[in-house]
């Protein structure tokens, strides 16, 4: 009873695992082949529940998504003869299974060293023929489609898988070149920062010319009219003072008189040495005698 125990459980185990050793998925996101001793029996097996015999058939399966080859960025010639370093990226997916897997043997980093080759040497012919302008600006789309589209049908011939696109990410000139141009573009601009405050300084100084002689028109205007203006108060005083005088001689010598006192014994402290008789005390005198 207890031999034909373990045979059963024996039996059902083998079962078990040959029928997980039989069947087998392929997912949505992935493309598979059936071979049988090596040879590709099944080209391109559907998403889905599978069999295969044990030790006989084995299977491989492949991503199926749209996948990504960022290429090291790699140096050019244009037709001008100038170099150019350009980074650029692939997006590729498996479309035949089976020269997808006889090519690389479904390595697929064995498939980017192949595709990189591709895209190297399409990068260096289409940069040869064209301008650093062209393929910077002008003709870059362009450039980019053509490239997309000739890539793609060689891909598909040689390697079994569907460019989907290449784009460049980046042209730059190489470093020792870019150092060169930065430069020269540095010593453009302070040339030119240079002329730039010569120029100002010409007008400052210009500027400031002309306020300086504008200042000293005005100043010598205001001078003159300020002169003007005290000659004729003072000629109008004095016309003033004479006519005054003429028509009472004696009244004018007598205030003329008065301000000499006024402003002579303003200060107690000051000493006065003077001839009694003289004409300064005149009215005083005169006016002791009345």
């Amino acid at each position: 009873m207890k031999t034909s125990r373990i045979i059963i459980s024996a039996i059902a185990l083998l079962l078990v695992i040959g029928i997980s050793q039989s069947l087998f998925v392929v997912s949505e996101t992935q493309r598979a082949v059936k071979l049988r001793f090596g040879e590709i029996v099944e080209f391109d097996v559907p998403p889905g529940l599978h069999f295969k015999l044990p030790i006989v058939n084995t299977v491989r399966k492949f991503d199926a998504r749209i996948l990504t080859l960022d290429a090291a960025p790699q140096s050019y010639l244009t037709s001008e003869k100038k170099a150019l370093s350009v980074d650029s990226f692939v997006k590729w997916r498996v479309s035949d299974v089976a020269k997808y897997f006889t090519t690389t043997g479904g390595d697929e980093e064995r498939l980017r060293r192949l595709l990189s080759q591709r895209v190297d040497a399409g990068l260096r012919n289409e940069f040869g023929t064209r301008t650093v302008k062209e393929v910077v600006s002008g003709q870059r789309d362009e450039l980019m489609d053509k490239l997309a589209s000739q890539l793609n049908i060689i891909a598909k011939d040689e390697l079994g898988i569907e460019v989907i696109d290449l784009r460049v990410k980046k042209i730059d000139l190489p470093p020792e070149v870019s150092e060169s141009v930065y430069n020269r573009m540095r010593t453009e601009r302070e040339r030119l920062a240079k002329e730039l405050r010569a120029q100002g300084n010409e007008v400052a100084e210009r500027i400031r010319a002309t306020a300086d002689k504008d200042k000293t028109i005005i100043l010598a205007d205001a001078y003159r009219e300020a002169e003007e203006t005290k000659g004729n108060g003072d000629a109008t005083a004095t016309s003033t003072y004479a006519s005054a005088y003429s028509k009472d001689p004696e009244f004018y010598d007598f205030t003329r008189s008065l301000k000499a006192y006024e402003s002579t014994f303003s200060n107690k402290s000051d000493i006065l040495l003077i001839n009694p008789e003289g004409d300064f005390f005149k009215y005083l005198d005169k006016a002791k005698q009345d």
